[in-house]
């Protein structure tokens, strides 16, 4: 079947060339979802993120309603804001079944009225898993079905303030939408303002041939949100050693001008209060060599 490829910005055919004076001095913001910090209560987690200088909070998104207040009040006063919020609705879009597909809609449509009461840039999505079936055939028809529907719920994300997020996943996990270009392609024909996508460093290991690449296919038009992990085992950034670099990545989001977060999501082999510290100052060291 044909391919679909993003249209990138003009500085996408010189992967080399340096990024904009102006965009050098970019500030790295950083995000931690709700599992990264150390922490018995969610006030232990925040303090700790706050003395590291993390300004973004990812919140899972199930159950997001009735947690609004909550994040609100334990947020006030602090300096770190609702980044993306982590999917959480339920069914699938991309399902043969209809029932499936309203239940995404609707659980889709409470998280984003959510997140735009928390503040949030958007609320991530990935349209099928593998592992869920019976789905819609990999064909243009079903890429001309996504576009509708997410036109839909672009409506609602821009009616509350937000996005929807297209997070594309490495092969063994989802076997539509795995590149960051396929995604800022449909993203590019859906053409609405409530409809963006990501990129994420531990899928784009498996996926991607360039970090920089991908970032430039989306550009800052499309680019809403950015995950990071270590490259072999979804750690830590630098549990993996000399596999940890992102510079390149880095540099591609300095040309765009890149200027939402950078968010934590992984898992952790050592001790969390002696490990995160380390990926932070790893990360802020790299950024500053891009």
């Amino acid at each position: 079947m044909a391919t679909f490829a993003a249209v990138a910005p003009a500085c996408a055919g010189n992967a080399s060339a340096p990024a904009k004076k102006e965009n050098k001095d970019l500030e790295l913001k950083l995000s931690f979802q709700e599992g990264i910090a150390p922490g018995e209560s969610l006030t232990e987690k925040l303090d700790f993120m706050e003395k590291l200088g993390i300004v973004g909070f990812e919140p899972g998104g199930r159950g997001l309603g009735a947690r609004v207040n909550e994040l609100q009040q334990a947020l006030k006063g602090r300096k770190i804001k609702i980044s993306a919020i982590c999917a959480g609705f339920s069914g699938f879009i991309l399902s043969e079944k209809e029932e499936t597909r309203k239940e995404c809609i609707d659980t889709m449509k409470e998280i984003l009225a959510a997140a735009g009461e928390l503040g949030s840039v958007g609320v991530i999505i990935v349209p099928a898993f593998n592992s869920q079936v019976p789905a819609k055939p990999h064909t243009q028809a079903t890429r001309d079905f996504l576009c509708e529907q997410f036109n839909e719920l672009g409506n609602f994300a821009v009616e509350h303030h937000t996005t929807v997020i297209f997070e594309p996943l490495n092969r063994k996990e989802a076997f539509y939408l795995r590149q960051v270009a396929d995604a800022a392609s449909i993203c590019r024909d859906i053409n609405n303002p409530g409809v963006k996508c990501m990129g994420d460093f531990w899928h784009m290991t498996w996926e991607e041939t360039n970090d920089m690449g991908a970032f430039l296919s989306a550009g800052k038009e499309y680019l809403q949100h950015v995950h990071i992990a270590s490259r072999k085992r979804r750690s830590m950034p630098g549990e993996d050693g000399e596999a940890d670099n992102y510079v390149t990545g880095f540099k591609g989001l300095k040309m765009i001008g890149y200027d939402k977060y950078v968010s934590f999501e992984c898992g952790c082999q050592g001790d969390r209060k002696v490990v995160v510290p380390a990926a932070v100052e790893l990360l802020r060291k790299q950024w500053k060599e891009a």
